[in-house]
Formats: structure tokens, C-alpha cells, sequence
């Protein structure tokens, strides 16, 4: 009950396909967590619960990111985009831009979310220091 699917893409900066690259996400309040590899267009898919808000922030799921050529693994965060609330009240969503807060929000697409993951360029996500 309450599962949903989380799917998306992991793009180079010119917006190919990273095909050999490994996704985890992971609840820190819970402590679950999954891995998967990129497929041939670059996706990634996840069977995943909401997690409870932690203190003042909105629910979210921690991301990390491998691939060729990164030296250390990728931190960034997806965010639900049934929360509106809560992600204008969560302290990092707050201080972001309305570009950088796009990219950590999922977007609804029918039953499913989507979160596609961009490493550099005009368009990249948003990443943490870890």
C-alpha cells in the first residue's frame, strides 16, 4: 500500500543518455533503500513509500549517482510534487531559484513519478556536498 513508481533518466551534459551509470535512492528517516542501473536510454526505475518528513522538511528521498568518469558518487535529493506545502516551508527548497528547485521535484506523469537526472549544463540538477 502506498507505493509508487519512481522513474527517470541519467543525462550528460549535452543531454545523452548515461548508459552505464547506477542509481541508489535511499530514506534516511526509514532506511531503505534501492539501487538500479541504467538502461539503454539512460532510465532508471524504483518501486519506493513516501518517507515521513523529517523536522520542518518536506519528505524526500536522498539520491546518489555513479558513472564512468566521476571520480566520487553524486548526491542530490527528488522531492514529491504532492507536497506544495511542505516543499515551500523545507529549509533547502526555500533557498533555492525556481530552475534549481525544478530540478529536485518530481513531476507527476499518471500513476508514476518522474525524475530525470542531469550531471552538468544549463540544465543540471542540483547536487550536494557530501
Amino acid at each position: 500500500p502506498g507505493a509508487l513508481e519512481l522513474t527517470g533518466r541519467l543525462l550528460d551534459g549535452q543531454g545523452e543518455p548515461v548508459v552505464d551509470g547506477m542509481i541508489e535512492v535511499w530514506d534516511a528517516v526509514g532506511g531503505r533503500w534501492g539501487r538500479s542501473g541504467t538502461h539503454p536510454e539512460g532510465q532508471n526505475s524504483f518501486v519506493v513509500a513516501k518517507p515521513e518528513a523529517e523536522d520542518g522538511r518536506a519528505p524526500r528521498l536522498d539520491v546518489f549517482v555513479f558513472a564512468r568518469g566521476l571520480l566520487r558518487h553524486q548526491l542530490t535529493r527528488v522531492y514529491f510534487p504532492d507536497e506544495p506545502e511542505a516543499n515551500a516551508a523545507d529549509p533547502v527548497l526555500s533557498v533555492l531559484g525556481e530552475r534549481e528547485r525544478q530540478t529536485l521535484v518530481a513531476r507527476q506523469q499518471g500513476a508514476s513519478l518522474l525524475f530525470d537526472i542531469t550531471m552538468q549544463g544549463d540544465s543540471a540538477t542540483v547536487f550536494f556536498a557530501h
